[in-house]
């Protein structure tokens, strides 16, 4: 593929604006200055260096951001910050999105795409692909609460009830809870119909991805090599 098709495809701007990058020198690979837009290299496990930045391709971006509080899951936010903004701009420009939300005081992990189909997939609820919630309860936790939760409850102006794939009480406070649906605020929704409330929210696994330990708050990685739950 020629390099000002690539650096278009990856989101550095237009096919000009690509082109004017390389002739400015600012794009290397393996430590060699590229100087010819229409250079032909060949994608696969290729590694760009854009401004001094690494920059491996990818046909479709698949991102994990870790989410912290503050932030809207919204292209065009209302009342916070959009989630976009945390990523660098060739990201933004691609059109990548959020693979299902969070709300804005919940934290964790976000993965997010502009692969249409793998969005689908992974929101779909024929799917039942897991994510694992780590909630701060107000109230004790029971076991007759846990019992509802996975026997599954009704919400409100909702009539078709819902449970939880797994739930398991950490501490007398804290709740970790497995879903494989995304309703509307359904974790805060389902706490309320067994009389409890959430104080606190993050989602620590989706589809048995994690965090990084050295992800911090704000940041994100590439999420290579995982195949998606058939």
């Amino acid at each position: 593929m020629k390099l000002s098709q690539i650096l278009y495809s990856q989101g550095f701007g237009t096919r000009r604006v690509c082109a004017g990058m390389v002739y400015s020198d600012l794009v290397q690979h393996n430590g060699r200055v590229l100087e010819d837009p229409d250079e032909d290299l060949p994608t696969a496990g290729l590694v760009l260096t854009v401004e001094g930045k690494p920059w491996p391709f990818h046909e479709k971006a698949l991102v994990l951001l870790n989410k912290p509080a503050g932030y809207e899951c919204s292209q065009k936010p209302k009342h916070h910050p959009s989630v976009m903004t945390l990523l660098p701009a060739p990201l933004r420009n691609r059109g990548v999105q959020p693979i299902g939300r969070l709300d804005e005081d919940t934290t964790g992990l976000l993965l997010l795409t502009e692969d249409g189909s793998l969005i689908h997939k992974l929101t779909s609820p024929k799917h039942h692909v897991p994510k694992v919630y780590e909630v701060g309860c107000k109230h004790p936790i029971d076991d007759d609460q846990v019992a509802r939760l996975l026997a599954g409850v009704v919400l409100e102006d909702d009539p078709v009830p819902v449970r939880a794939a797994a739930c398991e009480r950490v501490t007398e406070h804290h709740l970790r809870l497995t879903l494989t649906e995304g309703k509307y605020h359904q974790v805060k929704r389902m706490l309320a119909a067994v009389s409890n409330r959430v104080e606190t929210l993050h989602r620590s696994e989706f589809g048995h991805l994690t965090i990084p330990a050295d992800l911090a708050p704000g940041q994100w990685c590439w999420v290579n090599g995982w195949q998606p739950p058939a």
